[in-house]
């Protein structure tokens, strides 16, 4: 029986404890930027700037960061990239130990902006970089056990302990995430890898092949648009997830942690159990499950008032989620060529994640207008059922559309 992958293989080691320092940090973040975000005001519309301030560089930078990534060494590019956001964050930290203010919430918005953009960078050129660490058939078992410490790290130990920090001051999470981020770049620096097949054209020459290969790839292009409208829902229902369980389900700062620690749970099952699953019922069949699950779940949050129902479609919601991320960037990096992979994988995720800041914006824009003729409460529901409406479609049209080669 051969060795577990973390044994035999020491640069998916390094790249597997770095990604999981990164992502605790981005959980305790993922809980504090929005809290501190609320100590400074409590309209909507404001604090889903910040969420949308942070996704935003997908949308504007994906395309660009591609043939960056081809071009350039990436195992120093991840580890600039961290140690970059770690200067943003030591600066949000500043922010957070004065005084909140309502226009403040603005500067926090600009360096959610700042951090997003080197976001776009690092978490591009880490999933260009691990078909070279680690051997084809090895990459279901990469992407899940990544995943799974992604969400273990980033929302099952990251939020509660971010509820814990705040607790002891607000600005203690941001330092903690700064730390991780110094720390996880010094391990990527550590990692050795094969000669990478450089990009030799100039900017947009190159820019324009990766546009065409994937304009040429049916598959591929559908998976790209359907997955920028399930991540269009996903933020117009979840950013005003802390607004929901401050008002309606009547959460503290370490309630709303323990919430999303049960989503984390949820995720890691998704993520580990994925290769059963699809070895089961197939990579179609999976796919349409975390459809379903999605439409099913955002129902439940948006018509439940208790904590617990709500932690258990969390749950389920995230295990959907982690289901069709293994399955997908598996298959994305297995289909693309090594020397496009860089500039193909940033386009699929400008498709992907560019839609995020808008869906987080529109999350705002359906409390606003809803709160006006329905009250506050049905108002914070009306994101998640939209989003479960928005889901069913989703699922009518891959039915008959969306087919993985």
């Amino acid at each position: 029986m051969a060795a577990p992958l973390l044994v035999r293989n020491h640069n998916y080691r390094l790249l597997f404890s770095a990604g999981a320092l990164t992502n605790l940090g981005d959980g305790v973040i993922s809980l504090a930027l929005p809290w501190l975000a609320t100590l400074m005001t409590r309209d909507p519309m404001a604090i889903s700037a910040v969420a949308a301030a942070g996704r935003l560089p997908w949308l504007f930078f994906a395309l660009p960061a591609g043939v960056i990534i081809d071009r350039a060494d990436r195992r120093k590019l991840i580890a600039r990239a961290d140690l970059l956001r770690a200067a943003i964050i030591l600066a949000i930290m500043v922010l957070a130990l004065g005084s909140p203010q309502p226009a403040a919430v603005w500067v926090l918005a600009g360096l959610a902006f700042l951090l997003g953009s080197a976001e776009v960078l690092r978490d591009n050129a880490a999933q260009t970089i691990l078909p070279a660490i680690v051997a084809p058939q090895d990459l279901e078992a990469a992407n899940g056990q990544m995943w799974s410490a992604e969400q273990l790290t980033g929302q099952f130990i990251g939020p509660p302990l971010a509820g814990l920090l705040i607790g002891a001051g607000i600005a203690l999470p941001f330092g903690l995430d700064a730390a991780a981020l110094v720390l996880a770049a010094g391990l990527v620096w550590l990692i050795t890898l094969p000669p990478q097949m450089r990009v030799s054209s100039r900017f947009w020459p190159a820019l324009v092949e990766g546009i065409r290969w994937m304009r040429d790839d049916k598959p591929l292009l559908r998976l790209a648009v359907v997955l920028g409208l399930v991540n269009f829902l996903y933020m117009m229902a979840t950013t005003i997830t802390v607004l929901f369980a401050q008002e309606v389900l009547g959460l503290s700062a370490a309630g709303h942690g323990v919430l999303l620690s049960i989503a984390a749970v949820g995720a890691v099952a998704g993520s580990l159990g994925a290769p059963a699953i699809v070895a089961r019922i197939g990579t179609q069949a999976s796919l349409f499950t975390a459809l379903t699950i999605w439409g099913l779940t955002y129902a439940v949050i948006g018509l439940s008032s208790n904590a617990v129902v709500v932690a258990a479609a969390l749950f389920t919601l995230m295990t959907g989620s982690m289901l069709w991320n293994v399955i997908t960037v598996s298959w994305r990096q297995r289909r693309i060529p090594p020397a496009l992979l860089g500039r193909v994988n940033s386009i699929y995720r400008f498709f992907g994640w560019g839609s995020m800041p808008l869906g987080a914006l529109a999350g705002g824009m359906i409390v606003s207008l809803v709160e006006t003729e329905a009250g506050r409460e049905m108002a914070l529901r009306a994101p998640f059922l939209t989003a479960a409406g928005g889901s069913a479609l989703l699922l009518l049209y891959a039915l008959f559309r969306l087919r993985l080669k």
